[in-house]
């Protein structure tokens, strides 16, 4: 069950990406500037390819919002493709220009390419690739971001920082628990070109990245996401598809070129012995903070499937873009033969963006189950519904 849906349209080359976010209650502010402010931060980064430089994007907000405040009917956004202009003939939907450019018939590896032509029995792979690009990601952020301005109004902050490239890690802890270190650690990221906060690191990075650029080469990578002022209760451990855990690291693994996703601790806590990892609980009295608490944050603030009131931490794995100018080999479709496969423009690393995109990503989980939680159809209901819960919680 979801409280908040959303779906997106559009081809890397066609006129334009679509998007409907369904389930935001109506009073809520919302502005195309603070969706363009979060396409800005998805385009940035050292490492990006060609098409950054053709693209300037710009969410046009469609329906759904009169005056800059929601109505509670779905939102429509759209983003055109500047590039479109060079493909209007290419990628029409008109059956006139059919073979107007010649087919894609070498699939590239790491791509959807093969599986995707053999799936949906095309002969040309560009109807696999122009979806499966991550272009389509910009609409994701656009849509995120109007998550984030939704979950802002209650103190919610989303942020993400580069913790590797390559193998270029940052210096010192990978793993935070304040919420007030974690929004100077984004701070500090949002002025590196790397968007990693360690600044000698992000040196390390961009020379690693300078080098893959002369051999032909592209680099992956690691990063985190976290969420701080989250209030206990977020997600249920009643069914396997209630579980906040698992659905954020669904949406996280949906990004085009993740491999891994974890949360908190993650696959350390496999090395470590029981009462290395568990967050031990302690009490400092109802008149502070909530009562409850924790010194230690190594469930990244998800225990059994609901957030625990700790900031929720999620780390991803990208591998490197598997477009490269130095082709890998391949197999043509039609003739069988081999062939050093296409190449399409492409990034050498998108790490950073790939965290901006994680952003979005982990807002619409964090925004579906906040509205499931403090349900209303309107902000001042919600907000009714959040208040009168931190009271009640206040109570033990």
């Amino acid at each position: 069950m979801h409280t908040l849906r959303f779906f997106t349209s559009g081809e890397s080359h066609g006129r334009a990406l679509t998007g409907i976010l369904e389930g935001i209650p109506s009073g809520f502010s919302i502005s195309s500037e603070a969706i363009d402010r979060e396409l800005r931060r998805r385009q940035g980064g050292y490492g990006r390819g060609g098409r950054m430089k053709i693209e300037s994007d710009h969410a046009e907000i469609l329906s759904g919002v009169r005056w800059g405040k929601t109505l509670g009917s779905p939102i429509g956004i759209l983003i055109e493709n500047k590039d479109w202009k060079n493909w209007q003939e290419g990628m029409s939907v008109d059956p006139a220009y059919e073979g107007f450019r010649k087919p894609v018939t070498r699939p590239r590896p790491g791509h959807a390419d093969l599986a995707g032509v053999l799936k949906y029995n095309h002969a040309d792979i560009r109807n696999i690739l122009e979806r499966s690009s991550a272009r389509e990601t910009a609409m994701r952020v656009a849509l995120g971001a109007i998550a984030k301005e939704i979950l802002s109004e209650f103190n919610v902050r989303i942020g993400s920082y580069v913790i590797q490239i390559g193998k270029v890690q940052r210096s010192g802890s990978i793993f935070q628990t304040s919420e007030k270190d974690l929004l100077q650690t984004f701070g500090k990221a949002e002025k590196s070109p790397v968007r990693c906060p360690d600044e000698e690191a992000s040196k390390r990075m961009v020379r690693l990245i300078d080098k893959a650029i002369k051999e032909g080469n592209s680099l992956g990578g690691i990063f985190e996401v976290f969420v701080t002022g989250l209030p206990v209760g977020l997600g249920s451990h009643v069914q396997w598809d209630r579980k906040l855990d698992g659905k954020i690291a669904q949406a996280v693994m949906s990004i085009q070129a993740m491999k891994g996703v974890e949360i908190g601790l993650g696959f350390e806590m496999a090395k470590k012995s029981g009462s290395e990892v568990m967050d031990e609980i302690f009490y400092r009295g109802q008149k502070s903070d909530s009562g409850f608490y924790r010194k230690t944050n190594n469930a990244g603030g998800i225990e059994g499937g609901i957030s625990n009131g700790m900031p929720l931490i999620v780390r991803a794995a990208m591998k490197p873009i598997p477009t490269l100018r130095k082709p890998l080999m391949s197999v043509d479709i039609h003739t069988k033969k081999p062939f050093s496969a296409a190449y399409e423009r492409s990034d050498v690393c998108a790490v950073p963006a790939a965290a901006v995109v994680a952003e979005a990503m982990t807002a619409l989980v964090v925004a579906d189950a906040f509205l499931e939680k403090f349900g209303g159809d309107s902000r001042e209901e919600i907000e009714r519904n959040y208040k009168a819960y931190l009271s009640y919680l206040n109570k033990f």
